[in-house]
């Protein structure tokens, strides 16, 4: 059998109609389902000759002898590359529920991207996944030093995902009236906001504090312990929660889960094993030109979703993908939508941190 078997217009139309029958239904489909449903102006025998083909070069099956057939992975997969174009109505759709739910000025990152997984996962009746930006991609957007007292100091860092930490500092001894102290501290507060503004904790690590110049010595050694302290905590923060899942509940309702065991390996992995997951959301797409990665059935490496289809994007800041949001689903998925949903996110988290 050819991986990419030649198919002719009518076959093509057959099995078309094929696999949106069967994602309609979930029942296996014969060709008077066919001639009923869709308009492909020829005979119910021209249709099973079409069919016995396609079953032939792989592209769809008979789970039992006396039943229709349903597409395989390969069937889907030529659907999904070759006759389909994402719906435009559904992309546009979406970001303006994202723009009128999600609100950037009063939540954290974090509830954002929660929301966004949770508006995703209603709209598509899937499984959606986002990962949270990758902890050395993170850049600084605001920091400043208050003075507590005429010993302390309040060091505040925020970053680009809105995540705040702080810390009290023993003011290093100083000849210094507390008024000249208040006033270095102001120069020192915006010179670091100026230095470090738009560079990523991985930058940061590496500074060489020497530069802050003579006047700032005496702090050099205290800024670089407190900091390496905050650079610490927020890439900690980042991990227990490095995927938001939403929807589990409702996909798993689908005919393809009715297995317990199933379920329970599906659910193992979304709670148990995230890192194994990880990567393959983060995947890039295999055809240029496409924004989305979409891995179908077998094409998944974990045995748990290898009879799910996921479909997924990165987010950027920029030019540079700094997260990503998938949807896990059945193969009998409504893909045309999926694809335009998962686009149409990334494309507006993209938006928003850039």
């Amino acid at each position: 059998m050819s991986l990419n078997p030649p198919l002719n217009n009518r076959q093509q139309r057959v099995l078309w109609a094929t696999v949106r029958h069967y994602i309609a239904t979930a029942e296996p489909v014969g060709s008077g389902a066919l001639v009923k449903e869709y308009n492909l102006s020829v005979s119910s025998a021209t249709i099973r000759n079409a069919m016995g083909h396609l079953e032939k070069v792989g592209l769809l099956f008979q789970p039992h002898t006396s039943a229709g057939r349903v597409p395989s992975d390969s069937g889907y997969r030529i659907y999904v590359d070759q006759l389909i174009q994402p719906s435009p109505g559904i992309a546009v759709q979406l970001e303006q529920i994202l723009s009128d739910r999600l609100n950037w000025d009063k939540w954290s990152f974090e509830a954002v991207l929660k929301g966004a997984a949770q508006l995703l996962s209603t709209l598509s009746g899937y499984i959606a996944i986002v990962t949270l930006p990758m902890t050395n991609t993170t850049q600084i957007r605001h920091l400043q030093l208050i003075q507590v007292d005429s010993a302390h100091v309040m060091l505040i860092l925020v970053t680009d995902t809105y995540d705040t930490q702080s810390v009290l500092m023993e003011l290093p001894p100083s000849d210094l009236d507390a008024e000249s102290v208040d006033r270095e501290l102001k120069i020192l507060s915006n010179f670091l906001s100026e230095q470090l503004r738009g560079r990523s904790l991985s930058e940061i690590q590496r500074l060489d504090w020497g530069e802050l110049g003579r006047e700032f010595d005496r702090y050099s050694s205290l800024l670089t312990s407190v900091l390496s302290d905050l650079l610490h905590r927020l890439a900690q923060s980042a991990l227990p929660s490095q995927l938001m899942i939403s929807g589990v509940s409702e996909v798993l309702r689908q005919p393809e889960f009715s297995e317990l065991n199933q379920v329970q390996m599906i659910l193992h992995l979304l709670e148990e094993e995230q890192d194994q997951l990880v990567p393959l959301i983060f995947d890039q797409p295999d055809s240029e030109g496409r924004r989305v990665s979409i891995r179908i059935g077998s094409e998944n490496p974990l045995e748990p979703i290898r009879a799910c289809s996921l479909i997924s994007s990165t987010y950027n800041r920029g030019s540079v993908p700094i997260g990503s949001i998938g949807v896990l689903g059945p193969t009998r998925m409504l893909y045309e939508d999926t694809i335009a949903l998962v686009e149409a996110t990334a494309d507006y988290l993209s938006d928003k941190l850039s």
